[in-house]
């Protein structure tokens, strides 16, 4: 048997952590959440999900972590979590095969349909990444100036909308992803996150998304090889 065939029959389990909610899921049991926030911190996180996951079978754990990853470890604090995150050692926490990537990554690896990929998420904050051509890259746009000494974050994640309202906020989304489409090129783009309800009508050149594809991005870095991370 060779090694594609093996990846393929590995059991995995696939786990989201964002801003709101901790949420696992593995082929054949239906997802799991609970909530997360700005005090979970990465060792809360793991208890958390070995709870969550103690009555299911898995080989390996695939993470989408919110924020930037260096040698499947975070290499930085998240913004919109507890402490404790930078330089934790999830493979040794779980004691299993670990792929550690940003969570937006993750879900523009499930979104993925071949050419050049961008991929915008407007959760808690902005996750932003990109898959081309298979090579999948994430990228940290949220944090770059924007307008009036403030970020793409504050304007289109969930600060945005809570405190300028929805007209507002709907502006600046479109001008947003119109800067980013000028600036990367995709050949298109998909909106996920958890305020993609929100949008009654996408930007130009826009796909919708779903959190539930997320899932799939962390179930495909297994089983699909022609996916480079």
């Amino acid at each position: 048997m060779n090694s594609d065939n093996e990846s393929i029959e590995r059991r995995i389990l696939a786990v989201d952590i964002g801003g709101n909610n901790l949420k696992i899921l593995s082929p054949g049991v239906e997802e799991r959440k609970t909530k997360s926030g700005p005090t979970l911190s990465a060792r809360q996180a793991v208890d958390a999900i070995i709870l969550m996951a103690k009555d299911i079978e898995y080989d390996v754990i695939s993470i989408g972590y919110p924020g930037p990853v260096h040698n499947n470890t975070p290499s930085r604090e998240p913004a919109n979590l507890g402490p404790g995150w930078q330089g934790f050692d999830f493979v040794e926490a779980f004691g299993k095969p670990l792929k550690l990537l940003n969570d937006a990554l993750m879900q523009a690896i499930g979104s993925y349909k071949g050419g050049r990929l961008l991929f915008l998420g407007l959760g808690t904050g902005l996750g932003s990444a990109m898959v081309i051509e298979n090579v999948a890259q994430p990228l940290e746009l949220a944090h770059l100036p924007y307008k009036k000494q403030q970020t793409f974050e504050d304007y289109v994640g969930k600060r945005g909308l809570v405190g300028r309202g929805h007209m507002k906020w709907k502006a600046s989304v479109f001008d947003v992803v119109a800067r980013f489409q000028a600036a990367l090129l995709p050949d298109y783009t998909v909106i996920g996150g958890g305020q993609i309800d929100e949008l009654d009508e996408l930007p130009n050149g826009c796909l919708r998304g779903d959190n539930r594809l997320a899932f799939q991005g962390g179930f495909r870095i297994w089983q699909d090889s022609s996916i480079i991370l």
